[in-house]
């Protein structure tokens, strides 16, 4: 008989529809060795947040076919033991959509009017008419970082409330914007003109602490900006300073660096223009029913023999398959990505050349992979193998897929993404060793021979005396060390391209150096 183990609270709904087709089992708050001594028993597990779901428990899950998250995130599921062991799984990435962004909208209003304090006041016995006066949203100036469903549901509300909206996101194609009637603008300018702003990005490398002192300062001294997409995009410390000093009217925020929030932070020492709230964007009861609704019929649909529609694995793809291309897709997420950063994200159209023997391998899930890298810097944990062809499509991004059998620059083939924009394009071209080891081969058609690392520079330039020694002094000065370094050229005292592997990401400052060195055309940071 088909069993189902239900390890963490689930809305009933999902209960239900489990039980269409499966014995289900609720077992909530077991220990780690209680998971692995049951789990070789059942055919799909169903979990939220708290139960981890580690490779020695996938071991030992003989019959397990679907690992079911409901919710967005899942860190607490090993995808990589899961996919070598054929198990699917899935999450609910749009669950929660609706009441992420209405929470977004109901802390401009509530900084907007001062709900929170006006209440606060009231029960306290006053009547204060006059100390909370508020302003309107109409006719105001929103300024939206990122636009995906959550950022593009409170831009759509927001037009509909009167107010003029801008948005900062590299991965949206000009045509989807002006779709969406949407102006796309840079994120300091978007600052700088915005009356409120609204964040709904992943925490990454790139974005952690983006929110910081100096693009606070750039502000304007009544504007306000919420956050409920993720903890840490925001420095908390500048913020409530920022308030305090009256560098800005106010903020909302849902999400903390740490949560629970310390008792000594800053943020609750704010008396006037600030609006918390204990992570309660995904706090509904709508949004708890559909993640768990939206999950629970994944895994009937699986356990059916019916593919899942949000798989954060690649679906359809035997243990065997997987293990034979895993190191190609690595490959091609891994250019994907970082073809992606060196684009500065302006990517309309993506052309995926799989050639010489790339070209005999099955090439939607590397063409997947590749979008997913892509698309990381944008989306994080939210984009998937399965999402990513609709998240393309969605941001109006085209793509096109060559095979080049008569290719034979490497035994094994090669691969290569070239992207293209309203700015220009760049390719990368990469390959796959006899041990499995991954190189980039080239960068704008410049040959180079560079196993990626997790962090790298990027320059185009003059190839003139003295230009390298310059660099790498620089970043010497910096304290910025040098793991490799190699240079591609077509012709002498032409342009050339260099690549520097390198131990430390590159700071904002340094980089602008950098740029300012003559000679230097481009220099793009890298984080893989």
């Amino acid at each position: 008989m088909t069993k189902v183990l239900v390890s963490d609270p689930i809305d009933q709904a999902g209960i239900d529809i489990l039980g269409q087709v499966a014995q289900v089992d609720q077992r909530t708050g077991l220990s780690a060795d209680e998971l692995k001594s049951i789990i070789g028993d059942y055919d799909a597990l169903m979990i939220r947040s708290g139960t981890q779901v580690t490779a020695d428990v996938i071991e030992v899950a003989d019959r397990l076919r679907i690992i079911g998250r409901a919710g967005v995130g899942v860190d607490n599921v090993d995808v990589p033991a899961a996919t070598q062991r054929g198990v699917l799984v899935v999450n609910s990435p749009e669950g929660n959509t609706i009441a992420a962004a209405e929470h977004a909208l109901a802390l401009l209003l509530s900084l907007s009017r001062h709900v929170p304090q006006a209440h606060a006041s009231m029960r306290a016995g006053s009547w204060d008419r006059k100390k909370y006066v508020g302003n309107e949203l109409y006719k105001k100036v929103l300024g939206v970082v990122g636009l995906g469903k959550i950022g593009s549901h409170v831009a759509k509300v927001a037009k509909a409330m009167g107010m003029e909206v801008i948005a900062f996101d590299p991965f949206i194609s000009a045509d989807r914007a002006q779709q969406m009637q949407v102006r796309l603008t840079t994120l300091e300018d978007l600052f700088r003109q915005a009356d409120y702003i609204t964040l709904h990005i992943p925490r990454t490398p790139e974005t952690e602490n983006l929110v910081n002192a100096e693009l606070l300062r750039t502000m304007k001294p009544t504007a306000r900006i919420v956050n409920c997409a993720r903890g840490g995009i925001v420095d908390e410390a500048a913020i409530a300073e920022a308030i305090d000093s009256g560098v800005i009217a106010g903020a909302g925020l849902d999400v903390f660096a740490s949560e629970p929030l310390d008792q000594d932070s800053p943020l609750r020492a704010v008396e006037r223009g600030l609006v918390l709230t204990p992570h309660l964007g995904a706090s509904t009861e709508e949004a708890q029913e559909n993640v768990a609704t939206d999950v629970a019929e994944q895994i009937r649909d699986v356990l059916l023999g019916l593919p899942a529609r949000s798989a954060v694995n690649i679906p359809g793809l035997s243990a065997e398959i997987m293990e034979r291309l895993k190191p190609h897709l690595q490959l091609a997420e891994t250019l994907g990505l970082l073809v992606s950063q060196l684009s500065g994200g302006q990517v309309q159209e993506l052309e995926v050349r799989l050639q010489g023997e790339f070209a005999n391998h099955p090439s939607q899930p590397l063409v997947v992979a590749a979008l997913k890298g892509l698309l990381t810097s944008a989306l994080g944990e939210r984009i998937n193998y399965v999402n990513a062809s609709l998240e393309a499509k969605g941001r109006g991004i085209h793509v096109l897929e060559v095979k080049d059998d008569a290719s034979r620059d490497f035994a094994g083939g090669s691969l290569q993404l070239t992207t293209r924009g309203g700015q220009g394009g760049h390719s990368v071209t990469g390959a796959v060793f006899a041990d499995g080891e991954l190189r980039v081969t080239t960068i704008d058609e410049f040959p180079v021979n560079v196993p990626p690392s997790q962090h790298m520079l990027f320059t185009r330039h003059r190839d003139m005396p003295g230009i390298i020694g310059h660099l790498g002094s620089l970043l010497g000065e910096h304290n910025v060390n040098i793991a490799s370094m190699q240079v591609g050229r077509r012709i002498v005292r032409g342009d050339a391209v260099m690549v520097l592997s390198i131990d430390d990401p590159i700071p904002p400052a340094l980089l602008a150096t950098i740029n300012g060195i003559n000679g230097i055309q481009e220099a793009h940071p890298v984080t893989l």
